[in-house]
């Protein structure tokens, strides 16, 4: 899914880089001149993210046994803490020397977000209500960083992203907070017993679900913003980016439903089915991106 709003961001700011082309011959231009940094930009997203992944459960061993995370590998057994901590040590470089190779502004993206990540599985994770943001964060940056690697020229840091890049960010900014918080209702007696301080613990589940509704319902309105208005390029008027943001739209709107009318809602069903939904939401924005322009 990071490789997908890597590259959305990269054929948004193709597009408007190529101006208007046919299908067929903007997709051949796209990939002949950008290969070598979709590759890299996917290495990069792929070892970062396996490497503070390794971190962060090696940090939460402790934590995922009280939640019973039988998802997690190190609950599991499959391996072990030293492995995760030998795993962090291979893929963290690996994904910056790949970032160093795309330009200077991927490079300080990647650089400053794995530090960030290392930061947040050391002392963030402890304090969810800041936390739930840097995932979010997380969710958003991939597409300022694919608009980056198309966009930036020579070793200047002077990049004109696309609005809809930030529109594109912003929403799935507020629908992974959606997500962290409901992961926090889910995790929240273990997390109560390791002192963790979340949303739950200071408001209660059934407000926590509310806040995470709303940030769900502010995601659904910003999300037709590009189909209505022209400023945002490729997806103004862009049927097909609507058909499927429709249905995303759709499935945030029943969870958020259910988390405000329901006391206690299937949270590890929604969590799911909003996964799902932004999957699609991703392919909304990808499709939209090239049959736009």
């Amino acid at each position: 899914m990071l490789a997908l709003a890597i590259i959305v961001g990269a054929v948004i700011a193709a597009r408007e880089l190529f101006g208007p082309l046919a299908l067929d011959t903007f997709f051949l231009r796209f990939i002949s001149t950008y290969w070598v940094k979709i590759i890299l930009t996917f290495f990069t997203a792929l070892s970062l993210e396996a490497s503070t992944f390794a971190l962060n459960d090696y940090y939460d061993v402790e934590i995922d046994r009280k939640n019973k995370r039988t998802d997690r590998p190190l609950v599991r057994g499959d391996l072990s803490p030293k492995i995760a901590v030998y795993l962090f040590a291979v893929f963290f470089p690996l994904g910056i020397i790949c970032s160093y190779f795309v330009n200077l502004t991927c490079f300080l993206i990647a650089l400053i977000t794995a530090l960030f990540a290392i930061f947040y599985d050391a002392v963030l994770k402890k304090i969810k209500l800041l936390g739930n943001f840097f995932i979010a964060y997380i969710m958003a940056i991939p597409f300022v960083f694919g608009g980056a690697a198309v966009l930036q020229q020579g070793n200047t840091l002077d990049v004109n992203l696309n609005p809809a890049i930030f529109i594109i960010a912003l929403i799935a900014f507020l629908a992974g907070a959606g997500r962290e918080i409901m992961k926090d209702v889910m995790d929240f007696e273990g997390d109560l017993q390791k002192g963790v301080r979340s949303f739950p613990r200071y408001l209660g589940t059934r407000k926590s679900n509310m806040i995470a509704a709303v940030f769900y319902l502010i995601a659904i309105g910003l999300s037709f913003l590009p189909f209505f208005f022209q400023g945002y390029g490729v997806y103004y008027q862009n049927l097909p980016y609507f058909i499927l943001v429709f249905l995303t739209d759709a499935m945030l709107l029943s969870t958020s439903l259910q988390l405000i009318i329901k006391k206690k809602p299937d949270m590890k069903f929604y969590r799911n089915y909003t996964l799902l939904a932004l999957f699609i939401g991703l392919l909304a924005f990808l499709v939209g991106a090239f049959m736009g322009g």
